[in-house]
């Protein structure tokens, strides 16, 4: 049985976390991270602990949905106390990018902006689209809940990439994010990634291909954030005793 590590216990998909675990038959919650207590109950056989090493040590794969900070913390402890790690933070630096990389030298490490099977797909849809359409114009659109701190969302800017790759292009030098005032028309390359907030919105993307005389649309709507619990209780079962090195979803699912 593998013992499983949640680190980001107290968030909103780390509670998803410890309760989809429990109907696992080949992985099992090991140990939790919480900075102060956890204000609901757990099985009195998980390891509760606020020292990071504790948490590696008494977990087989640890499974992070936090915040950047804690996300680089938890690296940097993890490079001390090699374990296979499934980061699902989003909103990462370079720095923090950089330090995940280099962690993925001495283990394994699975990194996802989005953790949903929905997802992965519409990236490989995307690079499709975006090869073969040469010449349409490329909008993305993301929504979220009001109580989202990143922005655009990192899976609309994982998208945004596909796009990008599917035309040889940098998405540094073309990628755009809102506009206002007077800008002057759209440039050929630009790939514009709007980001909208309201309410309780799970998650929703939308990428569109526009042309003269047609457009296309290919949409990914989240309705519960199980979708990005289980996805990532897969990806660990998965990870588990791979060999070190970066991995994405898209390997996990096979769809690389």
């Amino acid at each position: 049985m593998i013992r499983a590590g949640v680190f980001g216990a107290g968030g909103r998909v780390g509670k998803l976390l410890i309760e989809d675990l429990r109907h696992e038959s080949e992985i099992s919650l090991g140990a939790v991270y919480v900075r102060n207590e956890l204000n609901f109950s757990i099985d009195p056989s998980v390891l509760v602990t606020n020292d990071m090493a504790t948490l590696l040590k008494g977990s087989d794969v640890i499974i992070d949905f936090s915040l950047p900070e804690a996300t680089q913390v938890l690296l940097e402890q993890a490079i001390e106390h090699p374990k296979p790690l499934v980061i699902g933070t989003t909103g990462l630096d370079t720095h923090q990018m950089n330090l995940l990389k280099t962690a993925s030298e001495s283990m394994p490490i699975l990194y996802a902006t989005n953790m949903s099977l929905g997802v992965a797909l519409l990236n490989q849809l995307v690079h499709m689209a975006s090869k073969t359409l040469d010449g349409f114009d490329i909008e993305i659109v993301e929504q979220h809940h009001r109580h989202k701190k990143d922005a655009p969302s990192g899976t609309a800017l994982t998208l945004a990439h596909s796009a990008a790759a599917g035309r040889n292009l940098d998405l540094d030098a073309v990628r755009v994010s809102g506009r206002n005032g007077n800008i002057g028309e759209r440039t050929k390359d630009e790939i514009a990634v709007m980001a909208l907030r309201g309410g309780d919105i799970v998650g929703r993307h939308t990428v569109g291909f526009y042309n003269d005389g047609e457009f296309i649309e290919l949409h990914h709507t989240a309705t519960t954030r199980n979708t990005f619990s289980k996805g990532a209780i897969r990806a660990a079962k998965w990870l588990a005793g791979k060999p070190n090195g970066l991995y994405s979803i898209q390997d996990c699912l096979e769809l690389a």
